[in-house]
């Protein structure tokens, strides 16, 4: 298990390689929902890479797909036997009940996030997944997933002031609330209640209501904090969280392209 202590506090990237469209539409879906960073790779080199830099990882091979079964456990022994990737904890998805494949990963390789049959009965297999997550610390003392944009104009919100929507620019969001900057500072005092925000996540206009929390100035620009009451949306909130998992693909995709 990793043992870096920023961990503790940024949590840990989370691997599917090779992932089936059940374990795509359902573990990894479910798994952004309660706030886990989860990434899909079909590159077994390309993640090779990215585990070097980032090596407290967790990684979930789907040794149903992709690569022979002896590729995947020489795959698997070269991640946990480099000294680069050795703090990498590495599970194992199967469609199939192979009790000699989960004695050979859980009682020779020792991989330390399981041997998971993901067929039909998928609650199990997403409680088993979590179950793992949980014992080597994935979440870290983060509670929230947040996505940074980094200056893209397709991230916007209007806020109603004194009878007039004020245009700003996302800086990051949350499920728990965002920072913004406007072209002009239009003062927004601490603790002010806003009942109709326009949120815009590229194609997607949601409206929230939301507090002011406070601002800071970073660099030429004063950054608002808001922060959701809890009156909003419950699919408002799946969908903010499905729009950071996007963008979080993204940006590892463009990365390591």
């Amino acid at each position: 298990m990793a043992g870096n202590d920023n961990l503790n506090t940024l949590g840990r990237k989370i691997f599917f390689l090779h992932p089936s469209a059940l374990i795509q539409n359902q573990i990894v879906a479910e798994l952004a929902q309660e706030e886990y960073e989860v990434y899909i790779l079909r590159d077994e080199s390309k993640l090779r890479h990215i585990l070097g830099k980032y090596p407290d990882s967790i990684v979930f091979a789907n040794i149903s797909d992709g690569m022979k079964e002896s590729a995947w456990e020489a795959w698997i022994r070269g991640i946990m036997g480099n000294q680069e990737t050795s703090q990498v904890d590495v599970g194992v998805l199967s469609s199939t009940q192979d009790d000699t494949l989960r004695e050979k990963y859980t009682e020779q390789l020792k991989v330390s996030c399981g041997y998971t049959v993901v067929k039909s009965d998928i609650l199990s297999a997403i409680r088993q997944v979590t179950a793992n997550l949980t014992n080597v610390n994935a979440k870290g003392r983060r509670k929230y997933i947040r996505a940074l944009m980094d200056g893209e104009t397709v991230t916007t919100v209007n806020i109603p002031v004194d009878g007039n929507f004020v245009n700003g620019t996302i800086k990051d969001i949350s499920v728990v609330g965002f920072s913004c900057t406007f072209d002009e500072d239009p003062q927004l005092t601490k603790n002010r209640l806003f009942a109709d925000i326009q949120i815009r996540l590229q194609t997607q206009l949601l409206k929230v209501e939301g507090i002011a929390f406070g601002s800071r100035q970073d660099g030429s620009s004063k950054v608002y904090v808001i922060l959701f009451t809890q009156r909003i949306d419950p699919d408002v909130r799946t969908r903010i969280r499905k729009y950071i998992q996007t963008t979080l693909q993204n940006r590892m995709d463009h990365e390591f392209r």
